[in-house]
């Protein structure tokens, strides 16, 4: 039997793999602290509960392929407050974000067709582009530039004739980078004048913690109508990861259609789903405010303690609840192993994401991590204590490095 070449293209979610060695440090009776996955801990606001409880059908039936009108037209009226105005062919509501992403690289790409990504980049985007036969051409950056990579020259020297896209987080996960509007002008001018499709993931859109950027979006360039593909979802907006309920936003009239093939071969989002969806958009803007105020908070702890371990890079991150750090560590990868099996600091230890498969560059990211910093305060300083220790323990276990080397700052490769 065999299994296909672009399944095995593909590689396991650095965010998940690890669960298993998790479940065994459990057994042990250690507690661990979870900074490996993007899931907020805020409470989802009670109109999502009040509608589903609501719901009074005596038949749980298909919804609509394209999405159930009441959350069609919610998701418009989210817009118009940010002043874009859609129509309802513009919104195509899928299965989270994550469904909005593969649907879009399955449309768009065929075999050996290209994709330019900034680098490092949420891993399942490597998925859902080999998922579609294609490549991914990475646009480097590095911890000592703030992962920043709006650069025209940087940018334009990756495009070839093969190339269909460029796709970009903002604001960014792993980094919490923060496009400005010249440079969200400059990369929408890019894709405009070579004809490629510009995929902006803008799911952290109320994330910002710097008001000069407000909240951003590419959908207020009306002359890049035809290239512009925003993929968005409801999971980290308000905080309702579990509903699994995202869209695409596009107004180009080819790509609606070859998209709603997809969406009437799954058939529907889940109804339920899509009516608790459709009441979180009645939710008002001081949600927004004490999310952003919360995490901000957060951020400030989580970088401010990292900076005081020896040997760590990091920057401080614009946005999202995302930041990437080069930890004084061999590999993170190894590293992670190593705080589940066989640490911890009074009964507790850590994961984070290790770094490398955030990057299609071979060699680069295997002494970074990323780190979700979604927990309540009190357990983010607790985090950091034991992430602390646990760097200090590993250096001198399994790295043999004496304390004046370990202090001596890690390069990232």
């Amino acid at each position: 039997m065999q299994i296909s070449i672009n399944a095995n293209r593909c590689e396991p979610s650095p965010m998940r793999k690890f669960h298993p060695y998790a479940v065994e440090a459990e057994k042990q009776g250690k507690k661990i602290y979870h900074l490996n996955i993007g899931q907020p801990d805020l409470p989802t606001p009670q109109a999502y509960f009040d509608a589903v409880r609501s719901f009074d059908r005596k038949t749980l039936a298909y919804a609509e392929s394209p999405g159930m009108p009441v959350l069609i037209d919610a998701v418009r009226g989210y817009y118009h407050e940010l002043g874009v105005d859609l129509e309802p062919n513009d919104v195509l509501i899928t299965t989270g974000g994550s469904e909005a992403l593969l649907m879009t690289c399955l449309s768009i790409l065929d075999p050996y067709t290209e994709v330019i990504i900034p680098e490092p980049y949420y891993p399942n985007y490597t998925t859902f582009v080999h998922a579609a036969g294609g490549v991914i051409r990475a646009l480097p950056t590095n911890p000592w530039e703030g992962y920043r990579y709006a650069k025209r020259e940087r940018i334009e020297s990756l495009i070839t004739k093969n190339t269909r896209a460029i796709l970009i987080t903002n604001p960014g996960n792993p980094t919490g980078v923060v496009l400005d509007q010249a440079e969200m002008r400059m990369i929408t001018d890019i894709a405009k004048e070579h004809n490629l499709y510009l995929i902006c993931d803008e799911v952290y859109r109320e994330f910002c913690y710097d008001d000069k950027f407000g909240v951003p979006t590419m959908a207020h360039f009306r002359d890049i109508d035809e290239n512009l593909v925003i993929i968005d979802s409801a999971s980290k907006r308000f905080s309702a990861c579990g509903a699994r309920v995202g869209c695409v936003v596009t107004r180009n009239k080819e790509l609606q259609a070859a998209l709603l093939k997809f969406c009437q071969s799954r058939l529907s989002v889940a109804t339920i789903d899509q009516i608790g969806a459709a009441a979180l958009y009645s939710v008002g803007q001081d949600f927004f405010r004490q999310s952003k105020e919360e995490y901000r908070r957060r951020r400030n702890t989580v970088v401010s303690r990292l900076r005081q371990i020896p040997g760590v890079v990091v920057e401080e991150p614009m946005g999202a609840f995302y930041l990437m750090a080069s930890l004084p560590v061999d590999d993170t990868d190894k590293f992670q192993y190593w705080l589940l099996e066989h640490f911890d600091y009074q009964g507790d230890t850590v994961m984070f994401a290790p770094g490398a498969p955030f990057y299609e560059t071979p060699g680069k990211g295997i002494n970074e991590v990323r780190i979700a910093y979604v927990l309540k305060q009190a357990d983010l300083e607790r985090a950091m204590d034991v992430l602390a220790a646990g760097i200090s323990e590993y250096q001198r276990q399994v790295m043999h490095l004496t304390p004046a080397a370990a202090d001596e700052p890690s390069k990232s490769r």
